[in-house]
């Protein structure tokens, strides 16, 4: 960011300092051009002293700036471009008055506009967590400087404009247009606040509270999205959520409304803006998904309700803290799912996912404590992570256990009645939590909450000829870099395989402690599976044994308990990346087993583990032979799966990502034009870009045939497809055009930089790609320059050279990194996690070749 728009944390807490906020009255007139916007925002506030001061703004032009009533000369030389100097404020309260205009955006940051390719209907909405309020009206843009907001927009009158606060009648005017004026909305921070505009159609429904409130809904998308739309089922799930929050939080949902949005071109799953939740598109299902995707979407619109109360109703005071929100929200959310919803299994998915990615985050250079050392709005943009999300909700999950679940949401009630509609830093919510369990919790935070790294759990068995245990131990320890041990509550389960099953035969539960603990509780017991942390309640990697290891290679899919056997499944992915476990025994493991499975999250998860065993985890020379047979492997399954199920779905997706051979090319093809059919299966839009863009990354199709494939579906989506097809297609000139539409090209939006550079990486010769690693490295600096935070960060990560790991990488990014030691962390930070990605993928191709 300019040095101006990066606002810091000490320049945020010296403006709180002095300053307080009452109310914003922002006008808006959206009825001009397709670039920019009027925006006329009025701020009342207090001021302790009489001192000067800035609000944060970024426009292209700024027309008045009003202080007290009075207009301030020159306002132009007032503006840098994104913060306007105001002279010494009046002691008590003050008004200021800025007219800009705005500028939209195609970065999903600030106001964001799209037109609909099938309608050519404008559809605008705002994402501003960070900091890009400040892009569609002026404010002090902090979250602990809380206020009511007013807004007034015009509009075309056939669009429909949401906002926080409940959607009043329009008032027409003779010109097409109309306007909406809001009623104010409750005390919220500026990241908080919404527009959503446009011909968005769907569904209503409403929701009745614990104290007697009927709360209206709204579920939409854009009109030519809207028949794929399932409203009430969106509604079902947020009216169990908003009973289930109410109940464990004592605590009535705090806003008047609830409308719900699929936008376009979303940056992020979903944003928790009271009464005005975003969501990214594809959570609007028009072809089959796998219920992997459901449960998902149920979670989003789960975590999202819970940021009511973990965010927007108390909310923190600076982004040091982002893991009071998001941590919470990840951990009420699971539990919510699991007990109100469906997916009773919810735990199951979050040890297969969610905590997968803590764990690996938790493993990068740049990983971090959960409190994190937010300096300034630059280091904020960089920890939206698995340790802020699926890290913190794993502590959480230790913390209740630790002072009872009882004691835990007591705390939580104290906290919401001492702090609604204000601002809180970690201590708070520590003291009611202390109070309600009797427990002090400074050592504990200090332990997970302020120190980094992760921790492995071994066990070290000693057994008889029989198999009975003499010695068993937990042997923990801790990164180099990270050597802090931490105590853990686990329960550790001994398997023992009868009738051709695995079952539970013995269980204990211990509190493990410093490098070495003793389980004197399982001398004696005899087992053929020996599992540390089953239950997963503590936050560490763990391994299996050798002979454990073996019985899970052949009987893992016997195992009843889902729990269970994802939790052996991470052991040996843990062990996989490590270089503890060759990559080609995993891929044994997984095709032995996958069809011992029937959660399909946990398939996809498996299934995207396949990909990397298969890809960049494997021995160099076993490549190609490996892939060849995952791919086989994979139509097997899909022709056995039962027709028209979920698995069946995952396989043929999977077996085209990994199709490869002429005869793969011939099934592709098959499909495609219905010659060859799997049982029950129609090959629906979706699915057949997913068959198009395979068949391109092998050469079987050209951009006539991607062109024709796109004038049956002229969608947004379709487009996006396409674009990934033709970046697909092997040639050097497809990947030519990709790098200059992307890099040296400014001018396609978000969502489709993205689709290009995932048809960019389809590939089957490393050599097409190859050639842009000297040019990856050369571009970084220009595009951290030139570009938004949002595609910049696309273009970085997107194109970093990962899916063919070599040294040559390595030596690129050391070259770099020495050469950028004063880079911006947001810079630097993708390029030292993928060095190490590459780094790792290495010693994981050692170890597989070596086996």
């Amino acid at each position: 960011m300019p040095a101006t728009e990066n606002l810091t944390r000490e320049e945020a807490r010296e403006r709180a300092s002095f300053l307080s906020t009452d109310s914003y009255d922002v006008r808006l007139d959206l009825t001009g051009g397709p670039t920019t916007f009027r925006t006329e925002t009025t701020i009342r506030f207090r001021s302790s002293v009489a001192r000067e001061t800035f609000v944060d703004l970024i426009a292209p032009a700024v027309h008045e700036i009003e202080l007290n009533g009075e207009l301030l000369a020159d306002p132009a030389s007032r503006f840098d471009g994104a913060r306007v100097q105001l002279p010494a404020l009046a002691e008590g309260e003050n008004v200021v008055r800025v007219l800009a205009d705005g500028a939209y955006m195609n970065t999903g940051e600030g106001l964001h506009r799209f037109v609909d390719p099938v309608d050519d209907e404008v559809y605008l909405y705002t994402q501003f967590e960070v900091s890009d309020a400040r892009r569609m009206f002026a404010c002090f843009e902090q979250p602990d400087l809380k206020a009511v907001f007013t807004f007034t927009v015009t509009a075309p009158e056939h669009w429909r404009v949401i906002s926080n606060a409940p959607t009043p009648e329009p008032t027409p005017a003779d010109t097409g247009t109309a306007t909406w004026s809001f009623d104010p909305t409750e005390p919220i921070s500026t990241y908080l606040t919404a527009l959503i505009a446009g011909r968005y159609e769907g569904g209503e429904g409403s929701v009745t509270t614990r104290d007697g409130r009927t709360i209206p809904m709204g579920v939409y998308a854009r009109a030519s999205l809207a028949e794929h739309l399932d409203p009430q089922n969106i509604i079902d799930v947020t009216a169990a959520g908003i009973t289930f929050y109410e109940r464990a939080f004592d605590c009535d949902f705090p806003f008047r409304k609830y409308d719900q949005v699929f936008v376009p071109e979303y940056n992020m799953g979903a944003m928790e803006n009271p009464g005005a939740i975003t969501y990214v598109e594809s959570y609007v299902f028009r072809s089959d998904v796998s219920d992997a995707i459901r449960e998902r979407r149920d979670l989003t619109v789960l975590h999202e309700l819970a940021h009511m109360w973990f965010g927007d109703l108390v909310t923190m005071r600076w982004w040091d803290d982002l893991w009071l929100n998001e941590s919470f929200a990840e951990y009420a959310s699971t539990l919510a799912s699991a007990e109100a919803t469906r997916w009773r299994d919810a735990w199951t998915t979050f040890a297969g996912s969610e905590k997968s990615w803590a764990y690996n985050q938790d493993q990068l250079p740049s990983t971090h404590p959960i409190v994190a050392d937010m300096v300034d709005f630059d280091a904020v943009e960089t920890n939206f992570d698995g340790i802020t999300y699926a890290k913190g909700a794993s502590v959480l999950r230790q913390l209740v256990a630790y002072v009872g679940q009882d004691a835990f949401f007591e705390g939580l009630r104290a906290y919401f009645r001492k702090h609604a509609w204000s601002n809180t830093e970690l201590d708070d919510l520590l003291v009611e939590l202390e109070a309600t369990s009797g427990r002090d919790l400074r050592e504990w935070s200090a332990l997970w909450l302020e120190t980094a790294g992760v921790t492995t759990l071994r066990p070290v068995i000693e057994r008889d000829a029989d198999g009975v245990v003499r010695r068993f131990a937990v042997e923990q320890t801790a990164p180099a870099d990270h050597p802090t041990l931490r105590p853990h509550r686990l329960r550790i389960a001994g398997f023992t395989l009868a009738d051709g099953r695995l079952r539970r035969t013995s269980e204990v539960e211990i509190d493990v402690d410093g490098a070495s603990t003793p389980v004197p509780a399982l001398e004696g017991k005899a087992a053929d599976l020996w599992l540390v942390n089953d239950g997963d309640l503590a936050y560490a990697k763990v391994r299996l044994d050798e002979a454990s290891l073996q019985v899970a290679m052949e009987h893992l899919r016997d195992i009843d308990d889902p729990l269970a056997r994802t939790l052996i499944w991470g052991a040996a992915w843990d062990m996989v990346r490590d270089a503890e476990l060759p990559s080609r025994r995993f891929h044994e493991l997984v095709l032995a087993n996958l069809t011992g499975e029937d959660q399909s999250s946990v398939i996809r998860t498996l299934l995207g583990q396949l990909d990397a065993v298969t890809g960049r985890y494997a021995a160099p020379a076993d490549r190609a032979r490996r892939g060849e047979a995952t791919a086989d492997a994979l139509w097997s399954l899909a022709q056995e799966a039962r027709g028209g199920s979920d698995a069946q779905l995952q396989f043929v997706e999977a077996f085209a990502r990994h199709a490869v051979s002429a005869a793969h090319e011939r099934v592709l093809a098959g499909l495609l034009d219905g010659s060859v059919a799997l049982e029950a299966r129609r090959i629906d839009t979706d699915l057949r870009w997913k068959l198009v863009i395979a068949l391109a990354s092998l050469g079987a199709v050209d951009e006539a045939a991607v062109d024709a494939v796109l004038a049956d579906d002229d969608t947004q989506s379709g487009r996006k497809s396409a674009l990934t097809a033709r970046a697909a297609l092997p040639t050097p000139d497809a990947k030519a055009e990709a790098w200059r539409r992307t890099v040296e090209e400014d001018v396609l939006p978000n969502e489709s930089v993205t689709a290009v550079v995932q048809g960019f990486w389809r590939v089957h010769d490393d050599a097409l790609v190859q050639v842009y690693t000297g040019p990856y490295f050369t571009m970084l600096d220009d595009v951290w320059e030139a570009r938004s935070n949002e595609i910049a960060n696309r273009l970085i990560q997107g194109y970093f050279p990962s899916s063919f790991p070599s040294q040559d990488v390595v030596a690129h990014a050391d070259a770099w990194l020495a050469e950028h030691e004063d880079a911006p962390l947001g810079l630097r930070r993708p390029i030292v996690e993928g060095r190490d990605g590459v780094a790792r993928a290495l010693r994981v191709q050692q170890a597989d070749t070596a086996s």
